[in-house]
């Protein structure tokens, strides 16, 4: 396509294009992140330390991975593809302790864990969805990018935004916050984020352990928060959100029979360390549902308070 760089990429293992990039995306309507469903390319507009970039990725029938860049980061981007669909993965690593995880594995081969390697453009969102339900958050989201987001470089599809900067966020007025739905305390664990976004990037660096306690260190950002961004931006596979109100109870049905928590979860996926994320991962795709009993969180609207 006109004035776009091109990398041709061909990864040596099985890989679920979609699957691999589909942890990227904050629902369906993400101004971020186009695709038209299976098989179609995947648009994405992101920050890189070399400014904004724009990205069209698709998968030839002979498995290359054909990747466009746009903008200021567009090598960077390239740079970063075989990255960011898992080349540093060790799914084969991986030994199942449970029939259906093993059977997940098996029938799931292509996905991985990849890695953005950039942590400001997963960490925003990821404070969205602290202790809301996912269609508040992502409406959130939807809100920021487009209200203050760069129009995504290059020939993009129309609606397609670059999330906000760090400078950008701390511009935000305090009603554009309250019409977007971000409560006091996840407005200020973002505005702590944004004061030290540079500083932040090096978690990407560090990874495991390392990288998730830097980010820790920064006011409201959680033990859930610094795992979600770890899964995504360093391709952490022994990441686990603990804290997430959905997980443990799923991870207890699937594996257990019964619900648990946090701390019954933990004591569940031990034997699956270093990948215990990967463990949990594999129950989502899995297929099974939980049983559901009582009524679903419903989404607040923090706009009409």
């Amino acid at each position: 396509m006109s004035d776009g760089l091109v990398r041709e990429w061909r990864p040596d293992y099985p890989l679920d294009l979609a699957g691999v990039l589909a942890p990227l995306r904050r629902g369906a309507g993400d101004p971020a992140f186009v695709t038209a469903g299976h098989g179609a390319p995947v648009w994405r507009a992101s920050t890189s330390p070399a400014g904004p970039v724009t990205t069209r990725m698709h998968r030839r029938a002979d498995g290359t991975v054909v990747t466009t860049a746009w903008g200021p980061g567009a090598d960077w981007a390239l740079d970063g593809v075989p990255a960011l669909l898992g080349v540093h993965d060790r799914p084969d690593e991986f030994v199942a302790h449970h029939p259906l995880i093993a059977d997940a594995a098996r029938l799931r081969p292509g996905l991985r864990f990849g890695a953005s390697m950039r942590v400001w453009d997963v960490l925003v969102p990821s404070v969205l969805e602290q202790k809301v339900t996912g269609i508040e958050a992502r409406r959130s989201w939807r809100e920021l990018c487009r209200r203050f987001g760069e129009p995504a470089p290059g020939p993009a599809p129309d609606g397609l935004r670059v999330p906000p900067t760090p400078e950008q966020i701390r511009a935000v007025p305090e009603w554009a916050w309250h019409r977007a739905g971000v409560d006091f305390s996840r407005r200020r664990a973002i505005l702590a984020c944004a004061s030290v976004a540079r500083r932040l990037e090096r978690a990407a660096e560090l990874g495991g352990v390392e990288g998730r306690t830097l980010l820790r260190n920064v006011p409201g950002i959680g033990v859930w928060t610094a795992a979600e961004v770890a899964q995504r931006v360093w391709g952490d596979a022994d990441a686990v959100s603990y804290g997430d109100f959905h997980i443990p109870t799923l991870v207890g049905w699937a594996l257990l029979g019964r619900p648990i928590d946090d701390t019954e979860m933990a004591e569940v996926l031990a034997p699956y360390a270093p990948q215990r994320g990967r463990a949990v991962r594999l129950v989502e795709v899995s297929g099974f549902k939980r049983p559901r009993f009582g009524p679903r969180f419903s989404p607040r609207d923090y706009r009409a308070i």
